[in-house]
């Protein structure tokens, strides 16, 4: 992908930026999918590992070098012991904060001061580089869509199309054939990561449907 610098949860969080429409402010209701990119990002890095189910911090002096994802290591350090479902949600909004913070710094996102009513102060944030986003729903969707053999689709690339799937971020249908071949290729060289991404990836895909119940 043209955005390989970008981490996984800042893809994510551009993805569902886009999803979300024009409205300022509407993608802080999708703080799920950026926490499960981190949490992936980590668990491909070999910070994070799988204990019967459990998210658990692998060498407590190691970082990711990344303020966002060490954000979060430090996080599940200090918490009690969870199973990766449940930190998709768990205080999700610090991930997506951090993420979004980082885009305006990377100059992807602008952050604009204004006041509700003339008098509430607030931030609004909207896209810089729309073609940034334009460019990496195509990819994504090439992907899950296109006729590229996955064997020749890197790992983290699959990883962010399994998870852009689960969360709908691009409100179309994949075939669950090609999910799990994707989510087989996300963990190729990660032991145990294809069993992670589908963890989290429940996750998204459980939230959505209580979001949609009446």
């Amino acid at each position: 992908m043209s955005n390989g610098p970008l981490t996984l949860s800042a893809r994510l969080c551009l993805l569902a930026w886009d999803a979300a429409g024009p409205a300022a402010g509407a993608t802080a209701h999708r703080p799920a999918p950026v926490r499960a990119g981190a949490l992936v990002e980590l668990a491909r890095r070999g910070l994070l590992t799988d204990e019967d189910g459990i998210a658990t911090p692998g060498d407590l002096d190691a970082s990711a070098g990344d303020a966002v994802l060490d954000g979060l290591l430090e996080l599940v350090r200090e918490s009690c012991p969870h199973p990766w479902r449940t930190w998709v949600t768990l205080r999700a909004r610090v991930t997506f904060d951090a993420v979004r913070e980082q885009l305006v710094a990377d100059g992807i996102l602008r952050a604009e001061k204004r006041r509700v009513l003339g008098v509430f102060p607030t931030v609004e944030y909207a896209l810089e580089r729309v073609a940034v986003v334009e460019a990496l729903r195509e990819e994504t969707r090439q992907i899950l869509h296109g006729a590229l053999p996955v064997a020749r689709i890197s790992e983290r690339d699959a990883a962010l199309a399994v998870l852009a799937a689960a969360a709908d971020l691009l409100d179309e249908d994949t075939s669950d054939r090609r999910i799990e071949q994707l989510t087989e290729r996300a963990g190729a060289s990660v032991p145990g990561l294809a069993s992670i991404v589908r963890e989290v990836s429940t996750a998204m895909t459980a939230g959505r449907a209580v979001a949609a119940s009446p």
